[in-house]
């Protein structure tokens, strides 16, 4: 009667037989191989920007507050499409009306003491020398609010492939190390495979939420350097060693 010796070590699964008999291949299935998952990355230094830039006006009525806020609003794009900024670029994100109420002592209703209008437009900034000059504009026409500021890849495809080749020079490299302590080597590739990128524009940085003031010089921006991930899953098959 013949036995098979099972060894499992760091990911690898390896199955000898024992005794002198010849027996039939193992199944396809059952090849021993190595499994491995690297994780790669590549530096790039964003290209583009997007501005959430917002007017909020209050007023004893919702009548009044829309008409304010519409007003400046209003200044805020014509400014923006008057420093070259396309419909495409200028979004409407958020408008919202709400009663700001009063809380009177226990017991009693709370009142209306205004209403709030909000609206916000996101701007998609493809010259990031134009952010912080887009920043100062609006202020200076009414604007009263930053929601974020975020940075971005007008094309990600080549630096998400560096990370990718990182990503398997990784693998292999663990893979290696892993066959080589169960006493053999790598074979043949088996499989290998990658997360799809994701679609849109990947946010590499955003800006906390916050009002901002005009005055005391342009806004300055600084871009910085981000890094891309990409992770891979591979298989490849394990020879023993003679």
């Amino acid at each position: 009667m013949h036995a098979r010796l099972l060894l499992a070590a760091a990911g690898i699964l390896i199955a000898a037989p024992v005794g002198g008999a010849q027996q039939a291949p193992p199944p396809s299935s059952a090849v021993p191989s190595v499994s491995v998952a690297g994780e790669g990355e590549a530096k790039a230094t964003p290209d583009r920007a997007m501005i959430t830039i917002g007017v909020q006006s209050r007023a004893s009525t919702a009548a009044e507050a829309a008409a304010e806020n519409a007003r400046k609003q209003r200044a805020v794009l014509d400014t923006l499409r008057a420093l070259g900024f396309t419909q495409q670029q200028l979004t409407t994100s958020n408008y919202s009306v709400y009663p700001e109420m009063q809380h009177e002592p226990v017991n009693t209703q709370p009142r209306v003491i205004a209403y709030v209008v909000s609206n916000t437009v996101r701007v998609d900034v493809r010259r990031l020398d134009q952010a912080g000059r887009v920043i100062d504009a609006a202020l200076a026409k009414g604007a009263n609010t930053i929601h974020g500021l975020s940075f971005y890849l007008a094309d990600p495809a080549p630096v998400r492939r560096a990370a990718i080749v990182d990503a398997v020079a990784r693998a292999r490299a663990d893979a290696e190390a892993l066959a080589r302590a169960a006493g053999g080597s790598l074979g043949a590739l088996l499989e290998l495979s990658t997360l799809p990128m994701p679609s849109g524009p990947v946010m590499y940085r955003a800006m906390a939420e916050t009002s901002m003031r005009g005055g005391g010089g342009p806004t300055p921006i600084e871009v910085g350097e981000e890094v891309v991930r990409a992770t891979v899953n591979a298989r490849w098959a394990f020879v023993p060693g003679r």
